[in-house]
């Protein structure tokens, strides 16, 4: 386990105004949205940087991965994809909110971050169990929230996951610090024991195929990146 305060580089030198302006967007549709998104406040760079891990440490340095990001909402996370991805690399960008699907879009055409990787990048606005089982990936980037989903919800998900994911392959995914004990006190019964079951299986997923996992403070609210891999030998 590290801990990850804020990454250097190309993400720090975001202008405040495009910052300010996907934040104005994410919290907007937070306040309608809650249950799909998660929180009220954009991830931060140091959250992306984080996330993408696997993309800048791929196995075979210069080989070329195929990267799944599933919920991309304002393209906080697909910046630090984007900041990590070499030539040949072709990335799916999920995100079933039309508003945020239409935003990445947006930033593809003109985020001096995510314009270099336009031409292999696609977005899709739908959710990501219907992508389609036929795909193939070598790592897949997940910020969808998992802790406002049933537990029946995130197996689905996850057994998706891990269906397109080659063998050798990566899975990233984050969760927030401490959300658990914070519901234990303030939720409904049925809520924090909803909570409860969603945790026990995530923690099930990561005992058993976990390799690394981050503490993120430099993020609202902290939280836990945790990378699984696929059972098996990279192609």
């Amino acid at each position: 386990m590290s801990e990850i305060q804020s990454p250097a580089g190309p993400l720090s030198s975001l202008r405040l105004e495009e910052r300010l302006r996907d934040t104005r967007l994410f919290f907007s549709q937070a306040l309608r949205t809650f249950h799909a998104t998660g929180s009220i406040l954009p991830s931060s760079a140091a959250l992306a940087h984080s996330m993408a891990e696997y993309v800048r440490s791929r196995p075979v340095p210069d080989k070329p991965v195929r990267i799944l990001e599933a919920g991309a909402g304002t393209g906080a996370i697909s910046r630090g994809i984007a900041a990590a991805m070499i030539p040949g690399d072709t990335l799916d960008l999920v995100e079933s909110n039309p508003e945020f699907a239409a935003h990445v879009e947006e930033l593809l055409r003109s985020d001096p971050a995510m314009s270099p990787v336009a031409d292999s990048a696609t977005v899709h606005a739908k959710l990501v169990n219907d992508m389609g089982r036929d795909r193939r990936y070598d790592v897949i980037v997940s910020g969808l929230p998992f802790a406002n989903f049933t537990a029946d919800a995130v197996r689905d998900i996850l057994d998706y996951y891990f269906e397109v994911l080659e063998p050798g392959g990566t899975l990233s995914f984050y969760g927030y610090l401490y959300t658990k004990e914070v519901k234990a006190v303030i939720a409904r019964r049925e809520d924090y024991l909803r909570q409860a079951r969603t945790s026990w299986l995530v923690q099930d997923w990561i005992d058993r195929y976990g390799i690394r996992s981050d503490k993120v403070f430099a993020n609202v609210p902290p939280a836990w990146v945790h990378h699984l891999r696929k059972p098996g030998k990279t192609g």
